[in-house]
């Protein structure tokens, strides 16, 4: 059974997410170990410089990696990386799997994104769309997605 982390920059407080994060976490305990980890976002002026973003963005470096599991596949969500479809993100877990690598971690930035250090380490750079979404939104789509492809994995109808 694959173990799957996502370290979340920020925290869930509208109740509408904090409902669809929990419908899909129960949805996945048959397909996978899941844990989610919500670092606090760093506070910033409404109109931020440069250099306060660069301090926000390392602060949240820092406190990504210290919660990054050894020997995980560790896939970045970030504007810069590849898309993929349900399927192909089925095929990552498959892959991944039959590579003999249990453990997976997602990264979700805060609003200014990921360090670029985090984009480095990543294994993936994974692009959920040319979109922008909330950060809070894009942890519901992710693990809507993740489940998906579990679902795809095992020939299920849900992804149809």
């Amino acid at each position: 059974m694959l173990n799957i982390k996502i370290i979340c920059v920020g925290k869930l407080k509208e109740k509408f997410y904090t409902d669809a994060v929990n419908e899909y976490l129960k949805r996945l305990r048959g397909y996978c170990k899941m844990e989610i980890i919500e670092l606090p976002e760093y506070r910033l002026p409404d109109d931020p410089s440069d250099a306060q973003i660069t301090l926000a963005l390392d602060n949240e470096r820092t406190a990504v990696e210290s919660q990054l599991p050894s020997g995980a596949v560790l896939i970045a969500l970030c504007v810069e990386g590849n898309e993929k479809d349900s399927q192909g993100l089925s095929g990552l877990l498959t892959d991944s799997a039959v590579q003999g690598k249990q453990k997976l971690c997602f990264i979700i930035g805060g609003s200014y994104g990921l360090h670029d250090i985090l984009k480095f380490k990543a294994d993936v750079l994974l692009s959920m769309s040319k979109m922008t979404f909330p950060h809070n939104l894009a942890r519901v789509i992710l693990l809507e997605q993740l489940y998906r492809a579990f679902k795809i994995a095992e020939g299920g109808k849900y992804h149809k």
